[in-house]
């Protein structure tokens, strides 16, 4: 590990010299992969420099008693410095192997999520919109910018699905766990005899895709108009603005009907469409991993029921952890970060673990 460490800190050294140069520092897509760089790299370097001082405290302090001749408030003094250096190289050493773990090259990209309501009927598409509300709060509490690329509301305030980016630094590493059915139980207000219904949502999680990760070949796409329409059939417009792509190699298609403009809906389904495009390929990439190298934590069968949401008691328990909140209302309100945490948690420890 040490080895691996002294080649990060010299490489760190490295770039921070060649950021100063003239020629780098006129080449804008040099300097920001440098910069990138410099940001990966930076949490490593400053931890293992606290390493190398606790390291060279403890050996300071072992010549010394080791050397003896030491009065006995001294050597008390010495002996507290030589336990509190072990100990700090112990937490040291473990932070360490956390920052090495391989990083997911999309964790610093924004997030496209989509939802879809499932079992329940109009209150599997109220659950919908509740999730929707509760990711944009959650986003909002972080300062990242939550945008409606597309989505099919129903007559009630529900949505049948809808998709959404969120724009920020980190938001994909964030988000990742979130796909899977999520399940509520709890009285809908249609009810008249007070009985709890339970109803599901599916939530699917897709880092976005620049042009570059996936390269579409514009004879694959199957392009077509049609009018946009708004809950219950009225329509929004009177022009095909709405679109949907065919990617027919893959057979994915996506619809963008809430923008007038023709031109934006077709940006946006370009924007889902690269994101699913590679996801799918991130899918075909995990079932090829043995399945004692992944994560149970996971992030994303689809088909897993990953968390309930039970409005009787107040709770929210995420199945994968077995960990049980009572604070529903909070986190229905975007107060995400101690599931998020525990799940990053859970996984951190499993990758550790497995060694991977």
């Amino acid at each position: 590990m040490l080895d691996k460490l002294n080649s990060i800190e010299e490489r760190f050294e490295k770039i921070n010299s060649d950021i100063c140069e003239p020629d780098i520092v006129s080449d804008m897509e040099k300097y920001t992969a440098l910069m990138k760089e410099l940001k990966t790299l930076t949490p490593i370097v400053e931890k293992y420099r606290e390493y190398k001082k606790a390291d060279a405290d403890l050996n300071e302090a072992k010549e010394l008693l080791d050397a003896g001749g030491l009065d006995k408030d001294f050597r008390e003094m010495v002996q507290e410095q030589f336990d509190e250096s072990r100990t700090r190289l112990d937490e040291i050493r473990s932070e360490l192997k956390i920052l090495l773990l391989p990083r997911d090259p999309n964790d610093d990209r924004n997030v496209i999520i989509e939802i879809r309501s499932g079992a329940g009927g109009e209150e599997s598409a109220l659950f919908a919109n509740t999730l929707f509300r509760m990711y944009s709060m959650y986003a909002e509490r972080r300062g990242w910018k939550p945008e409606v690329l597309s989505a099919a509301p129903t007559e009630l305030g529900g949505f049948k699905e809808i998709s959404f980016m969120i724009s920020g630094d980190g938001a994909y590493s964030r988000f990742k766990f979130e796909s899977g059915v999520h399940r509520v139980q709890r009285v809908p207000e249609t009810e008249s005899q007070g009985r709890i219904h339970t109803s599901t949502a599916t939530v699917a999680v897709l880092p976005e895709a620049d042009e570059v990760d996936i390269e579409i070949n514009p004879a694959d796409l199957q392009i077509d108009t049609f009018r946009s329409s708004g809950a219950g059939g009225q329509h929004i417009n009177k022009t095909e603005s709405a679109i949907r792509i065919t990617h027919i190699p893959t057979g994915i298609i996506v619809e963008c009907q809430d923008e007038r403009s023709q031109h934006k809906n077709k940006d946006r389904a370009m924007k889902i469409l690269r994101s699913r495009i590679l996801d799918a390929e991130r899918e075909r990439q995990n079932r090829e991993i043995a399945g004692e190298r992944r994560s149970q934590v996971g992030t994303g069968d689809r088909s897993e029921r990953i968390r309930t949401y039970n409005f009787p008691q107040g709770r929210v328990t995420d199945h994968r952890i077995g960990l049980t909140l009572y604070k529903l209302e909070a986190i229905l309100n975007g107060d995400l970060d101690e599931l998020i945490d525990a799940l990053i948690t859970a996984d951190t420890a499993e990758k550790l673990k497995s060694g991977i």
